[in-house]
Protein backbone atom coordinates (compact mmCIF):
# COMPACT_ATOMS: atom_id res chain seq x y z
CA UNK A 1 0.00 0.00 0.00
CA UNK A 2 1.35 3.45 -0.88
CA UNK A 3 0.87 6.64 1.14
CA UNK A 4 -1.95 7.90 -1.07
CA UNK A 5 -3.95 4.74 -0.36
CA UNK A 6 -2.97 4.60 3.30
CA UNK A 7 -4.01 8.19 4.02
CA UNK A 8 -7.15 8.13 1.90
CA UNK A 9 -9.95 9.65 3.93
CA UNK A 10 -7.61 11.47 6.32
CA UNK A 11 -8.24 15.19 5.85
CA UNK A 12 -6.29 16.72 8.74
CA UNK A 13 -3.16 15.04 10.07
CA UNK A 14 -1.82 16.61 13.27
CA UNK A 15 1.92 17.29 12.98
CA UNK A 16 3.49 17.15 16.43
CA UNK A 17 6.84 17.83 18.04
CA UNK A 18 7.12 15.73 21.19
CA UNK A 19 9.78 16.59 23.77
CA UNK A 20 8.84 13.86 26.24
CA UNK A 21 7.85 10.39 25.08
CA UNK A 22 5.61 10.13 28.14
CA UNK A 23 3.25 12.57 26.43
CA UNK A 24 2.90 10.46 23.29
CA UNK A 25 0.16 8.04 24.38
CA UNK A 26 -2.10 10.56 26.14
CA UNK A 27 -1.72 12.88 23.15
CA UNK A 28 -2.67 10.17 20.68
CA UNK A 29 -5.59 9.10 22.87
CA UNK A 30 -6.79 12.69 23.04
CA UNK A 31 -6.64 13.08 19.26
CA UNK A 32 -8.36 9.81 18.44
CA UNK A 33 -10.99 10.48 21.08
CA UNK A 34 -11.87 13.74 19.35
CA UNK A 35 -12.13 12.54 15.78
CA UNK A 36 -8.57 12.57 14.46
CA UNK A 37 -7.08 9.12 13.92
CA UNK A 38 -3.81 9.89 12.16
CA UNK A 39 -0.72 11.61 13.53
CA UNK A 40 2.66 12.65 12.19
CA UNK A 41 5.34 12.60 14.89
CA UNK A 42 8.33 14.59 13.72
CA UNK A 43 11.91 13.48 14.23
CA UNK A 44 12.92 16.91 15.49
CA UNK A 45 13.53 15.74 19.04
CA UNK A 46 15.29 12.83 20.68
CA UNK A 47 11.91 11.59 21.90
CA UNK A 48 10.48 11.22 18.40
CA UNK A 49 11.29 7.56 17.79
CA UNK A 50 10.23 6.47 21.27
CA UNK A 51 7.00 8.43 20.88
CA UNK A 52 6.23 6.67 17.59
CA UNK A 53 6.89 3.28 19.15
CA UNK A 54 4.64 3.96 22.14
CA UNK A 55 1.76 5.20 20.02
CA UNK A 56 2.06 2.31 17.57
CA UNK A 57 2.00 -0.27 20.35
CA UNK A 58 -0.41 1.33 22.85
CA UNK A 59 -3.02 3.25 20.85
CA UNK A 60 -4.93 0.86 18.59
CA UNK A 61 -6.64 2.58 15.71
CA UNK A 62 -4.18 5.46 15.49
CA UNK A 63 -2.34 5.68 12.18
CA UNK A 64 1.10 6.91 13.21
CA UNK A 65 3.66 8.33 10.81
CA UNK A 66 7.15 9.75 11.11
CA UNK A 67 7.69 13.33 9.97
CA UNK A 68 10.81 15.33 9.17
CA UNK A 69 12.50 12.21 7.77
CA UNK A 70 15.64 13.58 6.17
CA UNK A 71 18.21 10.79 5.96
CA UNK A 72 18.12 7.32 4.51
CA UNK A 73 19.25 5.78 7.82
CA UNK A 74 16.13 7.13 9.55
CA UNK A 75 13.83 5.02 7.38
CA UNK A 76 14.76 1.68 8.93
CA UNK A 77 14.57 3.23 12.40
CA UNK A 78 11.04 4.58 11.99
CA UNK A 79 9.91 1.35 10.33
CA UNK A 80 11.28 -0.61 13.28
CA UNK A 81 9.55 1.75 15.71
CA UNK A 82 6.20 0.94 14.12
CA UNK A 83 5.56 3.93 11.87
CA UNK A 84 3.02 3.20 9.14
CA UNK A 85 4.22 5.99 6.86
CA UNK A 86 6.98 8.56 6.55
CA UNK A 87 6.91 12.20 5.50
CA UNK A 88 9.80 14.40 4.38
CA UNK A 89 10.06 18.13 3.67
CA UNK A 90 11.92 17.21 0.46
CA UNK A 91 13.58 14.15 -0.98
CA UNK A 92 16.93 12.80 -2.11
CA UNK A 93 17.99 9.84 -4.21
CA UNK A 94 19.25 8.02 -1.11
CA UNK A 95 16.02 8.66 0.78
CA UNK A 96 13.88 7.46 -2.11
CA UNK A 97 15.98 4.32 -2.39
CA UNK A 98 15.67 3.64 1.34
CA UNK A 99 11.87 3.92 1.43
CA UNK A 100 11.61 1.71 -1.64
CA UNK A 101 13.84 -0.93 -0.05
CA UNK A 102 11.83 -0.79 3.19
CA UNK A 103 8.45 -0.84 1.46
CA UNK A 104 7.58 2.25 3.48
CA UNK A 105 4.60 4.36 2.38
CA UNK A 106 6.20 7.75 1.82
CA UNK A 107 5.10 11.34 1.25
CA UNK A 108 8.05 13.22 -0.28
CA UNK A 109 8.20 16.99 -0.32
CA UNK A 110 8.06 19.09 -3.48
CA UNK A 111 7.81 22.84 -4.06
CA UNK A 112 8.29 23.29 -7.80
CA UNK A 113 6.60 21.86 -10.88
CA UNK A 114 9.86 20.14 -11.87
CA UNK A 115 10.17 18.44 -8.47
CA UNK A 116 6.53 17.38 -8.64
CA UNK A 117 6.91 15.89 -12.11
CA UNK A 118 10.08 14.07 -11.11
CA UNK A 119 8.32 12.45 -8.17
CA UNK A 120 5.28 11.67 -10.29
CA UNK A 121 7.56 9.76 -12.69
CA UNK A 122 8.52 7.61 -9.70
CA UNK A 123 4.89 6.93 -8.85
CA UNK A 124 4.38 9.45 -6.03
CA UNK A 125 0.88 10.80 -6.52
CA UNK A 126 0.70 12.21 -2.97
CA UNK A 127 3.33 14.83 -2.21
CA UNK A 128 4.00 17.18 0.71
CA UNK A 129 3.91 20.90 -0.06
CA UNK A 130 6.01 22.74 2.53
CA UNK A 131 6.20 25.45 3.74
CA UNK A 132 2.77 25.91 2.24
CA UNK A 133 1.94 29.52 3.04
CA UNK A 134 5.43 30.80 2.24
CA UNK A 135 5.49 28.86 -1.05
CA UNK A 136 2.37 30.32 -2.60
CA UNK A 137 -0.33 28.79 -0.44
CA UNK A 138 -3.69 27.58 -1.65
CA UNK A 139 -3.46 29.84 -4.70
CA UNK A 140 -0.34 28.04 -5.93
CA UNK A 141 -1.90 24.61 -5.44
CA UNK A 142 -5.06 25.70 -7.26
CA UNK A 143 -2.95 26.91 -10.19
CA UNK A 144 -0.71 23.82 -10.35
CA UNK A 145 -3.72 21.51 -10.35
CA UNK A 146 -4.55 22.22 -13.99
CA UNK A 147 -1.18 21.36 -15.57
CA UNK A 148 -0.39 18.55 -13.07
CA UNK A 149 -3.76 16.94 -12.30
CA UNK A 150 -2.25 13.56 -11.38
CA UNK A 151 -0.70 14.83 -8.13
CA UNK A 152 -2.50 15.39 -4.84
CA UNK A 153 -0.91 17.30 -2.00
CA UNK A 154 -0.46 17.33 1.75
CA UNK A 155 0.30 21.01 2.44
CA UNK A 156 1.85 21.87 5.79
CA UNK A 157 3.30 25.06 7.22
CA UNK A 158 1.39 28.21 8.15
CA UNK A 159 -1.95 26.42 8.02
CA UNK A 160 -4.44 26.88 10.82
CA UNK A 161 -8.17 27.00 11.50
CA UNK A 162 -8.44 30.32 9.68
CA UNK A 163 -7.19 29.07 6.30
CA UNK A 164 -7.39 25.26 6.41
CA UNK A 165 -10.71 25.35 4.58
CA UNK A 166 -9.08 27.20 1.67
CA UNK A 167 -6.80 24.20 1.18
CA UNK A 168 -9.31 21.46 1.92
CA UNK A 169 -11.72 22.86 -0.66
CA UNK A 170 -9.19 22.23 -3.45
CA UNK A 171 -9.67 19.01 -5.42
CA UNK A 172 -5.92 18.32 -5.45
CA UNK A 173 -5.47 18.58 -1.68
CA UNK A 174 -5.83 15.17 -0.05
CA UNK A 175 -5.15 16.37 3.48
CA UNK A 176 -3.41 19.14 5.39
CA UNK A 177 -0.76 18.86 8.05
CA UNK A 178 -2.02 20.54 11.19
CA UNK A 179 0.68 21.75 13.55
CA UNK A 180 -1.81 24.05 15.28
CA UNK A 181 -3.73 21.18 16.86
CA UNK A 182 -1.10 20.18 19.42
CA UNK A 183 1.30 23.11 19.74
CA UNK A 184 4.50 22.53 21.75
CA UNK A 185 3.43 24.88 24.52
CA UNK A 186 0.26 22.94 25.29
CA UNK A 187 2.18 19.67 25.14
CA UNK A 188 4.82 20.92 27.56
CA UNK A 189 2.05 21.99 29.95
CA UNK A 190 0.29 18.66 29.42
CA UNK A 191 -2.87 20.61 28.67
CA UNK A 192 -4.68 17.78 26.94
CA UNK A 193 -8.03 19.41 27.58
CA UNK A 194 -7.05 22.36 25.39
CA UNK A 195 -5.64 20.00 22.75
CA UNK A 196 -8.91 18.07 22.84
CA UNK A 197 -10.81 21.27 22.02
CA UNK A 198 -8.49 22.04 19.10
CA UNK A 199 -8.78 18.48 17.80
CA UNK A 200 -12.56 18.48 18.03
CA UNK A 201 -12.71 21.81 16.22
CA UNK A 202 -10.47 20.42 13.48
CA UNK A 203 -12.69 17.37 13.12
CA UNK A 204 -15.73 19.63 12.82
CA UNK A 205 -13.94 21.67 10.18
CA UNK A 206 -13.27 18.51 8.22
CA UNK A 207 -16.92 17.54 8.38
CA UNK A 208 -17.95 21.01 7.22
CA UNK A 209 -15.58 20.86 4.26
CA UNK A 210 -16.83 17.40 3.27
CA UNK A 211 -20.42 18.62 3.37
CA UNK A 212 -19.53 21.63 1.26
CA UNK A 213 -17.78 19.49 -1.34
CA UNK A 214 -20.76 17.19 -1.86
Amino acid sequence: MNAAELLAGQRIVPVVVIDSAEDAVPLAQTLIGNGLDAIEVTLRTEAGLDAIERIASEVPGMLVGAGSVRRAAQVAAVRSAGASFAVSPGCSAALLEAVADAGMPFVPGAMTASEMLGLLDLGYTLQKFFPAELSGGAGFLKAIGAPIPEVNFMPTGGIGPGNAKDYLSLPNVACVGGSWIAPPGLLRDKDFAAIAELAAAAARLTATCESGNR
